[in-house]
């Protein structure tokens, strides 16, 4: 007898404890701690990249900037450079009359028809100033004044426009014979130059942008 209800027992264990399935079981502590790691992870690594993107979104965006900038001030500098004219005037005690333009390596003094800024008043000529200022108001500083005057690049007088973006600003002048000098003296040449080029750098956010050399050519004109 006790046979028998072993044997009825063990037919019936397979309805009575039906065996388990592992998908049923659900997540263990340490399997979740995994999988929350993981996830973690993953987004840090997002997170990051979406980080740097900015940045360099960021850096691409002021360096587009700086460029604008520059290129719209080196087409007032450009605009006045093309319209330079060999004016001559004497001195306050009279004598020869000389050509008016300087061209130094960091600075450039022209008579123009085309001013930066153009005069309240019907003025055919222009004595424009162009040079990089340290003291005061750092920057590109743009001079003018109406000409005819004995004293026509003064580096005295008040800038009408000073740009504290511009840290450095370079020029040259065609000679001639085709070579380039950092020194241009209009009285002692009897004229101008061919051509100028211009190097501008700005410093927008931070960053310094320098932009290709511009060169003007300078026409031909009779004073």
């Amino acid at each position: 007898m006790p046979a028998k209800v072993a044997r009825f027992r063990s037919r019936l264990r397979p309805w009575a404890e039906p065996p388990s399935e592992p998908w049923r079981r659900g997540f263990t502590l340490l399997e979740l701690l995994i999988a929350l790691a993981i996830a973690g992870a993953l987004l840090a690594i997002l997170l990051g990249g979406l980080r740097v993107g900015l940045a360099a979104w960021r850096r691409g965006d002021e360096r587009a900037e700086a460029h604008q900038h520059l290129r719209s001030l080196s087409e007032i500098l450009a605009h006045s450079v093309a319209a330079a004219f060999p004016y001559r005037q004497s001195g306050p005690e009279g004598g020869e009359p000389q050509v008016q333009f300087k061209g130094e390596a960091g600075r450039l003094s022209i008579v123009t028809f085309a001013p930066p800024f153009p005069l309240a008043a019907p003025i055919p000529f222009t004595a424009v100033d162009f040079a990089r200022v340290g003291e005061g108001r750092p920057g590109l500083a743009i001079r003018q004044k109406a000409l005819p005057n004995f004293k026509p690049f003064d580096d005295e007088a008040e800038p009408v426009f000073v740009d504290p973006a511009v840290t450095a600003v370079e020029f040259r002048s065609l000679q001639p014979d085709g070579g380039w000098t950092d020194s241009w003296d209009g009285a002692a040449e009897k004229g101008l130059p061919k051509a100028v080029e211009i190097r501008l750098t700005a410093t927008l956010g931070g960053r310094a942008e320098t932009l290709p050399p511009l060169t003007i050519s300078v026409p031909a004109r009779a004073p």
